[in-house]
């Protein structure tokens, strides 16, 4: 008799994938929400485990539920997690029973405020270009792969991109504690998600519980660049194995990059620019740990492409007959994500205004004490713009909300176009169209629902 499985807040992101994987193994999965969107929605209807209508009905939480798996978009008083709880049910949240499920596997576990995604996706690919067997967990849809999560009794290694966020309603504890990883990556710290962390310190010890919660005979692979990971990396742990790594040599010919080799050769690679080339080398140390030796790896990164919204291209034109106007988008959202991936762009077309477009939509973005660590975060860019929505549910709920002349001085930068509207936005670009060569936006927003697909049109 197959187990059957209640999902809480299935509309999740991850919540939904692990449904799926799930589902896919033959557990009876049921669930519910009170909104859902896609791509979940569409998912979840095509496999038919979209709920019939949205809300919260108690009466799905029964004495047969073998488990009940709460995601974080519930509440605590959430009317089916108090009946699974009175019940006396097992509760776990998705980290949890993620590990649960993969105590007899090799954990490896990629973590960090940057670069985890795309360092989690380049393993996922080197993998399964070489036909081996592996179960994992990551964030964002990536090319190759039908669903964000797969989880099966055989596979020998589970690859879990791991997040610092609290794991459930009634679990404050950071997900990637749940797992206890046989080898860890922390790709870098930056002070992120400040209505979770008020402090600097309160987020860095997050990670050093990480790194000190391995088990014996682990490995702790972090970015040696990284000042606060120097530390962690140094503190007494005899009995765990410690690998820093630095960025993948590389060089730029004609605006395409290649990884040099210790051998002399040349590896070309759709990535570009110095957080991608720490990427490859943190993906490549791991996928060394799990026996994918350094030609099988140079032979898998050659294919990979950025996962979406990445430094992805959206469109390109020929502007002149040496050079291209390209429109890019970029996840990030940080201050040093916006910074690093504005100077990786400008690097990369050192000959080409570059016009970087920062959407400040985080709860930490849109505070004011936060909003200071974007100083000279966009100083690379040629014409610099900073646009946020003031209709949003992070600035309506934050305490001290930001200004026009708040984010001018934040950022430093005395011609910084600032606004708060999306049709304003895109009237600015488009007449900006010919003083720019490179458009490129970053954010974890939608830019006010702007079509940029359809912008880029009239930009290119």
């Amino acid at each position: 008799m197959p187990q059957t499985i209640h999902f809480i807040s299935i509309g999740g992101s991850a919540m939904h994938n692990l449904a799926l994987a799930l589902h896919q193994q033959g557990y009876i999965i049921t669930g519910s929400d009170d909104e859902i969107y896609d791509p979940s929605r569409s998912r979840l209807q095509k496999h038919g485990l979209l709920p019939s209508e949205m809300g919260w009905f108690p009466e799905k939480i029964h004495a047969g539920l073998s488990s009940v798996i709460v995601g974080m978009h519930a509440r605590k008083d959430n009317p089916e997690l108090v009946k699974a709880q009175e019940l006396g049910l097992p509760i776990f949240s998705y980290p949890e029973f993620l590990y649960q499920r993969s105590q007899q596997k090799q954990r490896v576990v990629i973590a960090g405020s940057h670069g985890k995604t795309t360092i989690t996706a380049i393993i996922l690919h080197a993998l399964q270009f070489h036909g081996r067997d592996f179960d994992y967990l990551v964030g964002e849809q990536i090319e190759g792969f039908e669903t964000m999560a797969k989880l099966t009794p055989t596979a020998p290694v589970i690859i879990i991109e791991g997040d610092e966020y609290a794991s459930s309603p009634i679990d404050s504890r950071p997900k990637f504690l749940h797992y206890q990883p046989h080898i860890a990556l922390i790709s870098g710290i930056a002070w992120d998600h400040v209505n979770i962390y008020p402090t600097w310190e309160s987020y860095v010890k997050q990670f050093e519980q990480l790194a000190e919660a391995m088990p014996k005979a682990g490995i702790l692979i972090f970015d040696e660049s990284d000042n606060m990971l120097d530390i962690i990396g140094q503190k007494e742990r005899t009995d765990i194995t410690k690998i820093p790594y630095l960025a993948h040599p590389s060089k730029l010919i004609n605006g395409q990059t290649y990884l040099l080799t210790k051998q002399g050769g040349q590896v070309p690679v759709l990535l570009f620019g110095e957080y991608n080339m720490k990427n490859i080398r943190g993906a490549m140390v791991v996928c060394d740990r799990i026996g994918i030796t350094e030609d099988q790896f140079y032979e898998a990164i050659q294919s990979f492409k950025p996962v979406a919204k990445r430094l992805e291209k959206i469109a390109s034109k020929a502007n002149s007959p040496t050079t291209n106007r390209v429109l890019l988008r970029d996840f990030a959202h940080s201050p040093a994500k916006v910074e690093a991936t504005t100077d990786s762009v400008k690097k990369q077309f050192p000959n080409q205004k570059l016009a970087a477009i920062a959407e400040l939509h985080s709860f930490s973005s849109l505070t004011k004490t936060f909003l200071s660590e974007y100083q000279d975060a966009l100083n690379a860019a040629d014409i610099a713009v900073v646009y946020f929505n003031a209709h949003t549910r992070p600035y309506l709920d934050s305490t001290d909300p930001i200004s026009v002349n708040d984010v001018i001085n934040a950022f430093g930068r005395a011609d910084l176009h600032v606004f708060t509207q999306a049709d304003e936005l895109a009237d600015f670009l488009i007449l900006e169209r010919n003083n720019a060569d490179i458009f490129l936006f970053m954010g974890s927003g939608e830019f006010g629902g702007l079509n940029v697909q359809e912008l880029s049109q009239k930009l290119l």
